[in-house]
């Protein structure tokens, strides 16, 4: 008697058997009713299945993946632990840029689980809502890797404790903050443009690679591993934005002028969050693997360049704001820098004038400007320092409304007059670093003037521990806030070259040298 065998199913089939296969149009509810947000913002979707996820990968494919991946990545974080892996970095003026990357970046990760979820959630169609739910779970994991492997770090050094309650407290992490707090609270489709397309695609390389080539030119192992885990992840999100990009473009003429807004948008907001990522390549690396110029050229202008030139047969046209950060290309890390170094009484990590050897080879990666705008600036606060007056900064700055970056960006071609522009809604004046931060609250007031600005915040007294007495004499507001922030005077701050990280570590490195 013959058997009838069924053939081995073929990945384009299997992936679809195990995702649109086992979607359903519902019948006792409304589709509206059950996709509420596909109307909101006006995008036309015509046909679902045109969606092709072209790594068609399903559940059960994608946890036998990452779980090899997750043994290979605590193996090496074990190794890294065990074997004092920490004192085998350049110096602890490294540790500053982990210190940074937590605060900052780490927290973003989870905020784009929760993100991609919602919005995975939203889809009628199959294929999108799987590609957001692998993703989603991506995110979450990319958050714990990088919270475990810089763990290690806190049980050594200074400023790592608190960076879950500072997150959501410290003035320049607003700025991070408030980019995923914008995105989120945004629409699905606008969502994915702004996360999945505009950051993952356009703007992660110049966030992750300098990153992880930096930890692992600075001998950091455990950070390099969690980054080369994520990789392969981060492959997938590109392709994904890129894939719901063209989806959206193909299904109806009318999206176009709603994506080319979106792509706007979010261009120049993401590229202002990258101000912390320039600042650290080119001042907080011991030793450097290029510049923010060199980065910004190969990663925005080459890749970018390409990837517009690519999407011009949509009619997508290169993003407001491209020009203008093509520009600032050489100022941007000494500015961020520069306030950093005024602000290190408030930040939970130590900030340094650079070196003459670190001036040096600023000097040579940008050869038009830093001699002539830069250098004198860093040659008068070192000479400061030297004779017992190191700078530090008591004020507070203006901030602008949207990024909410203290308002130091110089004019586009001079770069020795600051950028400030203004916008009266409703009987209110409001701030502005820049063209692109004013374009984007003239398009939705009603949504940045809800910004948790720090500044104002603390002006009006939000910002102090619940036992503060501003009437009491001696009031120090700064200790106040720092008290609020669960930051140390003198630990988790100031300047590097008096700090206890830097003791320690030479101390550590001494000894495990001379045994």
């Amino acid at each position: 008697m013959d058997m009838k065998v069924s053939k081995k199913l073929g990945l384009k089939e299997r992936y679809n058997l195990m995702t649109r296969d086992l979607a359903w149009t519902p019948t006792y509810q409304a589709l509206k009713d059950v996709f509420p947000y596909m109307e909101y913002e006006g995008i036309k979707i015509h046909d679902w299945d045109k969606f092709e996820d072209p790594f068609r990968m399903t559940m059960d494919s994608y946890w036998k993946y990452q779980a090899e991946k997750e043994r290979k990545l605590y193996a090496i974080i074990d190794a890294f632990t065990q074997n004092n892996g920490h004192l085998g970095v350049t110096d602890a003026r490294y540790i500053n840029a982990l210190k940074l990357f937590l605060t900052g970046v780490s927290p973003l990760e989870y905020m784009a689980h929760r993100g991609f979820a919602h919005v995975g959630r939203q889809y009628p169609g199959a294929g999108p809502r799987v590609a957001c739910l692998m993703q989603s779970l991506d995110e979450i994991r990319h958050s714990q890797t990088q919270i475990h492997s810089l763990s290690n770090y806190n049980k050594h050094y200074n400023g790592f404790a608190n960076w879950r309650h500072q997150h959501d407290r410290v003035w320049y992490l607003s700025v991070p903050k408030s980019f995923f707090d914008d995105a989120v609270s945004a629409g699905p489709f606008e969502f994915i443009v702004a996360i999945g397309f505009a950051f993952e695609y356009v703007l992660t390389n110049l966030l992750f690679v300098p990153f992880i080539s930096g930890a692992a030119y600075n001998g950091d192992m455990g950070a390099m591993a969690f980054g080369f885990s994520a990789q392969s992840d981060e492959s997938r999100h590109m392709t994904l934005g890129l894939e719901i990009i063209k989806f959206i473009l193909e299904q109806d003429p009318d999206n176009l002028p709603i994506v080319q807004a979106w792509l706007d948008k979010w261009f120049w907001r993401g590229y202002r969050v990258l101000t912390l990522v320039a600042m650290m390549m080119d001042y907080m690396l011991p030793k450097r693997v290029m510049s923010w110029k060199e980065a910004w050229e190969t990663y925005a202008e080459q890749n970018g360049g390409a990837l517009f030139a690519d999407l011009a047969r949509y009619g997508i046209k290169v993003p407001a704001g491209w020009e203008q950060a093509c520009k600032d290309k050489d100022h941007l890390s000494h500015q961020a820098w520069n306030v950093f170094y005024n602000y290190g009484a408030a930040a939970p990590f130590h900030t340094w004038a650079p070196s003459e050897a670190d001036m040096k080879w600023l000097s040579e990666k940008y050869p038009d400007t830093f001699d002539k705008y830069y250098r004198p600036v860093w040659e008068h606060y070192a000479k400061e320092q030297a004779e017992g007056r190191r700078f530090y900064n008591k004020t507070l700055p203006m901030l602008c409304q949207t990024c909410q970056i203290p308002m130091f960006f110089t004019e586009p071609g001079d770069p020795t007059k600051i950028a400030y522009r203004e916008s009266d809604w409703r009987g209110q004046k409001y701030h502005f670093c820049s063209d692109g931060c004013k374009h984007i609250f003239d398009n939705e007031p009603e949504k940045y003037v809800q910004s948790w600005l720090p500044v104002h915040q603390i002006y009006q007294g939000n910002c102090f521990p619940e036992d503060a007495d501003p009437s009491k004499p001696g009031f120090d507001p700064l200790m106040e806030v720092l008290r609020w922030y669960r930051m140390e005077f003198g630990r988790d701050n100031l300047d590097y070259a008096d700090s206890q990280d830097k003791k320690n570590f030479e101390a550590w490195r001494a000894q495990s040298t001379s045994n």
